[in-house]
């Protein structure tokens, strides 16, 4: 145990990733604070709270463990810094990621803060499958070399991609015990300390705020319904009618009666409440190599090449079940904060709003939120001349973006 930290502010969340993170604390010697996060009052149409649920699984959770049991209430945080934004994207066509806002502003901002200086830890510690350079117990830890996040030993469950937005403060003081471990194995620790309950417990999905009620109808309790029409990309022509571009993000299949083939969101105009839409899965509309995203948030520092030449080759990740993808980062000469990233193969519905996390090796280097896309493929075919970058020059000449 590091001389330099004592007392650990473990998240409970009341699953079990978390009491086998407390446990592994314990176990380590630390003084441990089991630390429940409350950041919705609400319950489904079914009178159903999951927070009453998960509180109750992370009490047991720190009575086994027989260490304290502390709940925080973050709700007012959670309306303005997470909630509020969600529903302002929502209602501009873009598709958010609650996950990342929640863990960029309340876990890691204004839940590590408090457990500092209220409750006097020297470290927070999560459940998340994630790994840092300073080790799981900050043990290597060098202030003056600063942090890097890092993938987890289990690669189906690594979590960095929800971490991308961490700051360098707060991952300078916070352990994964989880990171060099595996689901199963975790499960078995479980298990082993007699919490079995834990170990079987369905794993919560989905977005905490709406519970088992359906995300359209969740949405209108908050967003004034704004019909439009959606629009065929191919013939120009009105094929349906919807209730706001609110309830619809890219590659989405539109269930439209009477036709001769399926339907999904190929694009999103908010000013207009059109959508268009193409006809086919796979169809070219849904395709493109080049988005922009930004501002980027670099959680170790900015890589070297990027601020040398203006020029990185990485990999990215949008969604957790994608696979990384090899890109080009491209940094503009006019200062702004953003990026053009170049895929080295086409990737099918790129939605503006979600995080571009990137990667150099194990390394997670931080994300930034997508802007716009470039043509699809659809567009190229119809219009050839179009060419963003000229390849000897490490300067973007025309952007396609």
């Amino acid at each position: 145990m590091s001389t330099l930290i004592r007392r650990v502010a473990c998240g409970m969340s009341g699953g079990v990733d978390s009491a086998v993170s407390a446990l592994l604390l314990k176990q380590k010697g630390y003084e441990v604070l089991g630390v429940f996060m409350k950041n919705w009052d609400g319950r489904d149409e079914t009178g159903f709270c999951s927070a009453d649920e998960d509180r109750e699984y992370a009490q047991y959770a720190c009575s086994h463990l027989d260490i304290p049991f502390i709940e925080v209430n973050f709700e007012k945080d959670y309306w303005h810094n997470v909630f509020c934004e969600l529903i302002e994207e929502y209602e501009n066509g873009l598709t958010p990621n609650p996950d990342v806002l929640c863990n960029k502003h309340i876990k890691f901002n204004k839940f590590f803060n408090y457990v500092r200086d209220e409750l006097g830890a020297d470290a927070v510690a999560t459940g998340h499958y994630a790994q840092s350079s300073a080790g799981p117990y900050l043990e290597n830890l060098d202030t003056s070399k600063g942090v890097k996040l890092l993938k987890a030993a289990d690669t189906l469950k690594d979590q960095t991609l929800f971490l991308s937005q961490i700051s360098q403060k707060s991952l300078q003081r916070t352990m994964f015990p989880l990171g060099g471990l595996l689901k199963t194995q975790v499960k078995q620790m479980a298990v082993s300390a007699g919490m079995e309950k834990l170990a079987q417990k369905k794993e919560s999905m989905g977005i905490c705020f709406i519970g088992k009620r359906k995300f359209q109808s969740f949405l209108e309790e908050y967003i004034e319904p704004r019909p439009g029409e959606f629009i065929d990309i191919e013939t120009g022509k009105v094929v349906g009618s919807h209730k706001g571009v609110q309830f619809w993000t890219v590659g989405q299949r539109c269930h439209l009666g009477g036709m001769p083939h399926a339907y999904y969101v190929a694009s999103i105009c908010p000013e207009t409440q059109q959508i268009l839409v193409a006809p086919g899965s796979d169809h070219p509309a849904l395709y493109t190599d080049l988005f922009k995203a930004g501002p980027p948030h670099w959680i170790h520092s900015e890589p070297t090449l990027l601020q040398a030449i203006h020029k990185q080759e990485c990999d990215y990740l949008i969604q957790k079940m994608d696979s990384l993808t090899r890109c080009t980062l491209w940094k503009p000469f006019n200062g702004l904060e953003e990026l053009e990233v170049h895929c080295s193969c086409t990737a099918r519905a790129i939605t503006p709003g979600q995080y571009a996390v990137f990667y150099l090796g194990d390394e997670c280097l931080g994300s930034a939120k997508i802007l716009s896309t470039g043509p699809s493929m659809f567009d190229l075919d119809n219009d050839p001349k179009d060419n963003d970058l000229d390849p000897d020059s490490h300067e973007i000449v025309e952007s396609r973006v």
